[in-house]
């Protein structure tokens, strides 16, 4: 073991004891026996998934020398997560564990010129020296930081907070302390996964010798969001280079009109005079009616005339290094959650946007600006892989990189034209690796400078993964990835699992997950068949949108392709023993082929899927997506050929036809897609006389995130297929 798994492993089992590391660790030295390590198979499973490190986040020094990033370790006895800072050189040759203490510290940026790095513990800012010693508390805000970014100057920081709201839920009255009950006044009154009473806001503090203090609101007295729910954080905000001004994001809307509007804007503020000018709209902009009931596709919000005042989100600035440029993701259109995101160059002297992306017909999924302040790097989507791209401010785009990968970050590396990304792949978790663009493809330099999980995954045999394209009905092809068993055999015949891609305009990429990990099938004895069938990015927008109110038309066609197609002619795949597994759309699709395989399936895993569509329209909280999706409300359907075949092809109306064991998951603090959907696709199968079996978590949401309910889920995922595809 290297010293820094050496010490991560001794953090986590002075977590797991609920003690201080640092009793436990002298010098970063610690005599930890293989058993703590070893498991004891060379096959992937719940517990090797849980005993992963998962990194976070990274930034490079100002000098481009030194990295420091956040690592998550997660105890499954305790069932709690524990999160540290570290730090390595450049070229990955010094690994090491900076804080060692029982207690979550995460966050870790530079400040003073690279003299220290600050970073989050228990709510508040701290500061270290970069080997770890010199900790000292800057800031004592009450209710305490949930998010901070320190000027260039160093002489402010930006805090997030989070305040009471009580617009959409009226506080309780005060002589009812220990009343639990919620009066809604409008819609919004929850998002993702909990209540909304209280929601973010940005403020500014003056950073003195002293510490941190003297904070103020910027948006003092608006019932709005900074950063926006449900995943925004302190990147939807930032500092120009003369420390005077800050960009940030919001959707200034509340109550109905948020929750069926995607318009969210960046807003410039000045930090001497108090002054905020909206840089995506006019100063007379007015607000356009519209039908809360139908899809915002043709509304006037969407005509063309509005599209230059960016109805659709608008996220992410970024100041250029000269300070006469932001940056942001924008997308063009009102309503549309997965519209193409693409890269909005504001000029801050004459007010001229520029999108600068527009020759890439896919995503920017991130964005860096370059050291030159004339060229900018990005990530996103094409055919599968999430590579490395860069543009100049004229548009001209070009590919960096060219792996059967997943760039899921990018930032400057602070060492000429270098970038600091973090990479993961279908055989690869999470690491940080410098990239060094050449003037082709084939000339750029990707060095890798962590290895943090590598400990774990040199004991474990991975299945290799294959690329196969197959015809789809309509005569287009479409990019299947195969992932093969763990010791595979050619001359064996596997039971064969068909994912289903949630989203539903998620691509099928290089992702390394902790529930739907490919690997962990591919352990268990499966063949996994990944299509990305239509309506996924990374294959031209044409392609990406066909989706959007065709729920069951082509994209389902396009899962019996793959599985008829790319699979079944293998001879190594069973054809008797095939199931199909998914999430939320991935599990709206199971419920659907549930009533309309012909029997090609011989078990079905529905995770947090839509089952009545009716009852998902006005269940969810989000109403803008449904409102895209579906095209019109229920009650409406008549009115639009899409609406109609939407409702009327709802899985529901198809229960007639199951005839298959089905298992159904669902959190019951999923808001997006209530737990009712889970449960009532269960019922109806138990009613109707099918094997079936429903997980259900009351603690969870869309997603599983403590580690007991990740190993329960693993355990019963694979406890169902091997019941039904391993007789």
């Amino acid at each position: 073991m290297n010293k820094l798994t050496t010490i991560a492993v001794a953090s986590m089992i002075a977590f797991n004891n609920g003690i201080n590391a640092q009793d436990n660790v002298k010098q970063n030295e610690v005599n930890i026996g293989k058993s703590d390590i070893r498991l004891g198979s060379d096959l992937m499973t719940p517990e090797a998934l849980w005993a992963m490190g998962r990194i976070s986040s990274a930034e490079a020094s100002p000098d481009g020398k030194h990295i420091v990033y956040q690592v998550g370790y997660y105890s499954v006895k305790e069932n709690k997560s524990h999160h540290v800072i570290c730090i390595t050189d450049a070229k990955g040759n010094d690994n090491r564990q900076l804080t060692t203490s029982a207690k979550n510290e995460t966050d870790p940026t530079w400040i003073e010129n690279g003299k220290r790095i600050a970073y989050l513990s228990e709510g508040q800012i701290w500061a270290m020296n970069p080997d770890g010693s010199g900790r000292t508390r800057l800031s004592n805000i009450k209710d305490g930081v949930e998010g901070f970014k320190f000027s260039p100057d160093g002489k402010k920081v930006i805090i997030i907070k989070s305040l009471p709201f009580h617009d959409i839920i009226k506080k309780n009255p005060d002589d009812l302390p220990l009343a639990t009950g919620r009066v809604a006044t409008d819609l919004m009154y929850r998002h993702w996964d909990h209540y909304v009473e209280s929601i973010q806001h940005p403020f500014v503090a003056k950073v003195t010798e002293n510490g941190i203090d003297s904070e103020y609101d910027i948006m003092k007295g608006e019932p709005f969001e900074c950063p926006m729910e449900p995943f925004g954080g302190i990147e939807q905000l930032a500092w120009s280079m003369d420390s005077k001004s800050i960009a940030y994001t919001s959707r200034k809307k509340t109550g109905k009109d948020y929750s069926i509007s995607t318009d969210s804007d960046i807003y410039l503020y000045n930090t001497e005079t108090g002054e905020t000018k909206n840089l995506c709209k006019p100063d007379d902009y007015r607000p356009i009616e519209t039908d809360a009931t139908h899809t915002m596709k043709d509304q006037k919000v969407n005509s063309a005339e509005n599209l230059a005042n960016n109805p659709g989100y608008d996220t992410n600035p970024q100041f250029s290094p000269d300070g006469k440029y932001i940056a942001w993701q924008s997308m063009a259109r009102d309503g549309y959650e997965s519209d193409r995101n693409r890269l909005c160059v504001y000029n801050i002297a004459t007010g001229d946007k520029t999108y600068v992306t527009e020759t890439f017909d896919s995503n920017v999924d991130a964005f860096c600006w370059n050291h030159d302040s004339k060229s900018l790097s990005f990530i996103g989507v094409w055919h599968g892989c999430v590579n490395m791209y860069q543009t100049s401010l004229k548009g001209e785009v070009r590919q960096l990189t060219n792996d059967w990968a997943d760039y899921v970050s990018i930032s400057p590396a602070n060492d000429g034209n270098k970038i600091l990304a973090m990479r993961q792949s279908y055989s690869a978790p999470t690491d940080i690796y410098v990239v060094n663009p050449g003037k082709e493809i084939k000339k750029t330099e990707i060095r890798r400078i962590t290895q943090e999980n590598k400990h774990i995954t040199d004991q474990l045999s991975f299945g290799k993964v294959q690329q196969r394209w197959v015809k789809t009905t309509d005569g287009k092809n479409m990019l299947c990835w195969i992932i093969l068993p763990s010791h595979f055999d050619p001359n064996k015949k596997y039971p064969t699992l068909l994912f289903c891609e949630g989203g539903p305009q998620s691509p099928v990429s290089q992702f390394w997950s902790y529930r739907w990990n490919f690997q962990i099938m591919a352990a268990n004895g499966y063949v996994i068949v990944a299509p990305n069938r239509h309506g996924l990015p990374g294959f031209g927008s044409e392609w990406n949108e066909e989706i959007s109110g065709d729920w069951t038309g082509q994209c389902m066609d396009d899962y019996l392709s793959a599985i008829d197609n790319a699979a079944a002619n293998l001879p190594f795949v069973d054809k008797d023993r095939l199931g199909a597994v998914g999430a939320s759309f991935g599990g709206f699709s199971v419920y659907y082929l549930a009533g309309h395989h012909d029997k090609r399936f011989k078990c079905f895993i529905s995770h947090d899927g839509a089952f009545n569509l009716e009852s998902m329209y006005t269940d969810t909280e989000e109403n803008w997506f449904s409102n895209w999706e579906y095209e019109d409300a229920y009650w409406k359907k008549n009115i639009s050929a899409n609406a109609k075949k939407t409702y009327e092809n709802s899985p529901h109306r198809f229960i007639d036809n199951w005839d298959t064991p089905i298992l159904c998951i669902h959190g019951e603090k999923d808001y997006r897609i209530n737990a009712n959907q889970g449960m009532g696709a269960f019922n109806a199968a138990r009613m109707k006389g099918i094997p079936a079996e429903l997980l259900i978590f009351p603690d969870e949401n869309h997603w599983v995130l403590k580690p007991q309910n990740g190993v329960l889920w693993q355990r019963t995922f694979f406890g169902w297929l091997d019941k039904w595809l391993k007789k």
